[in-house]
């Protein structure tokens, strides 16, 4: 029944900025009563707030869109800043509210912070409802047969198999009951949260568009499309064969229960659709692992990289970041993250591998800078995956398998059109040298108008020396 004078029900809002398959506010609009919407930017503990200036800039035009989508449907997002149970405790003094909806997180400072929310609301008779659907699995359920975590993928995998099809997605409400009055809301411009002088995001608009009507129109494009050759494809950085939804899984604008949804059906071949599920089924690992292992971005996994003889490399980090190191697979992709926040998850691997096994640089740099500079930064997924790179995560790539970048490129790259989009001073270098230009003789680089030390860096590093090196600092950790 409709209360519309009721006491309002505050849904709040955190990376999970849809109303699509959104249980917490399906929920709300389930008991018939105002619903009011609260986003609330937390003080910058690890894992609660914006994870890095890139994403910073996706939320603002984030919150933006869940706005407009919410007025559509009735009722308005209201902003506020500060510790967030002093800020609820506001919200429940300005407008009698007696429940609260937010949907749970799973990283390990906002569990500790949900939990102490939901005990001291409710010793004040605040009715505190938590719901699921942020991820596909629950990490406290979905345990191995002596009840621990899962360390290594294949098995989680399989036991998410076991588990049966995730939910059906629950359509956004029709509609939303505002309440009698609004309480203030803060300014989304004056929590400043893109970028002015310089505006570095400038190009981020050539290949996003944030919200979630931007992540339901991905996802359509990609089912009704590129998944038919996934598998094939989604290696190559210069063809667009993957789904692009990352941002849109960090920010939380769709779910994964109806990503996993869309793909069934299909037409495409079972080996697309089961690839890409595996994707989504990475990305599920990754946070379980978070959620078991708090401290997955400060330490290693397995604590024998402990005492691994990182250099400190301040002048290699730099040209690292810039896209300067000689070897155009790496800068390609370092200058494709500044350009649009985001890179290939290929290139991912081979840059990580770069700055770790090339560079001797510690993984933890490369993970704070890639969670600075992706719009998809990912506090469970980022230092996972770099934990991974470096052979000190769970079920990590041995450390002793070192990316050749010129090989690498040569293989995922075969004709340079990745390289020549990043790279554009190599534009006119032939294919049989674009991933190698320090070997191409002189002529071939004059007729490309390239000129190594000048309009394109020499390598930083020697391939074959940086591996022997870097072999030898693990000999020494295993021997250790």
């Amino acid at each position: 029944m409709r209360q519309k004078d009721g006491a309002p029900v505050i849904v709040w809002f955190r990376k999970d900025l849809r109303t699509d398959d959104n249980a917490a506010l399906a929920a709300a609009a389930q008991t018939g009563r105002p619903v009011l919407a609260l986003h609330i930017r937390e003080p910058a503990e690890r894992d609660t707030g914006p994870l890095g200036a890139a994403q910073a800039w996706w939320l603002h035009h984030s919150l933006a869109s869940l706005a407009g989508r919410l007025q559509r449907l009735g009722t308005a997002l209201v902003l506020r800043s500060g510790d967030a149970h002093a800020v609820l405790d506001r919200m429940i003094a300005e407008t009698g509210a007696d429940t609260v909806h937010w949907n749970r997180r799973h990283d390990p400072a906002g569990v500790s912070i949900d939990t102490d929310i939901k005990a001291r609301l409710k010793a004040r008779g605040i009715a505190a409802r938590s719901f699921a659907g942020q991820l596909l699995h629950d990490p406290v359920r979905l345990l191995t047969g002596e009840k621990k975590p899962y360390r290594v993928y294949t098995p989680f995998w399989k036991a998410l198999e076991r588990e049966g099809e995730p939910h059906d997605p629950v359509e956004a409400p029709e509609e939303l009951l505002p309440p009698s009055t609004f309480p203030p809301s803060e300014s989304l411009a004056d929590w400043a949260l893109l970028p002015e002088k310089p505006d570095w995001a400038a190009a981020f608009g050539e290949i996003w568009t944030p919200g979630e009507d931007a992540a339901r129109a991905r996802l359509d494009a990609f089912v009704g499309g590129a998944i038919e050759d996934y598998a094939r494809d989604r290696d190559h950085p210069a063809i667009d064969a993957t789904s692009l939804l990352s941002p849109h899984l960090a920010m939380g604008e769709i779910s994964p229960a109806r990503i996993w949804h869309a793909t069934r059906g299909l037409e495409a071949p079972k080996e697309d659709v089961i690839r890409f599920r595996k994707e989504l089924a990475w990305r599920e690992f990754c946070h379980h692992l978070h959620f078991h292992f708090p401290a997955l971005a400060e330490r290693n996994w397995n604590d024998r990289f402990d005492d691994f003889p990182w250099a400190a490399g301040e002048r290699n980090f730099g040209l690292w970041t810039k896209g300067m190191t000689g070897y155009p697979i790496v800068d390609a992709g370092m200058r494709q993250l500044w350009r649009h926040g985001w890179m290939h998850n290929r290139v991912r691997m081979i840059t990580a591998s770069f700055l770790i096994k090339h560079l001797m640089i510690d993984w933890r740099r490369g993970e704070r800078w890639f969670r600075d500079t992706l719009v998809d930064a990912d506090a469970a997924s980022n230092p996972a995956n770099w934990q991974w790179v470096a052979g000190s995560g769970a079920d990590a790539s041995p450390f002793f398998r070192i990316f050749n970048p010129i090989l690498q490129g040569e293989k995922f790259d075969p004709d340079g059109a990745y390289v020549r989009t990043f790279v554009p001073e190599l534009e006119k270098l032939d294919s049989k040298w674009i991933h190698k230009p320090f070997d191409a003789p002189e002529s071939a680089l004059a007729e490309a108008g390239v000129t190594l030390g000048k309009t394109y860096p020499k390598p930083v590093v020697d391939h074959a020396l940086a591996r022997q090196r870097a072999l030898a600092a693990y000999k020494s950790l295993k021997n250790g």
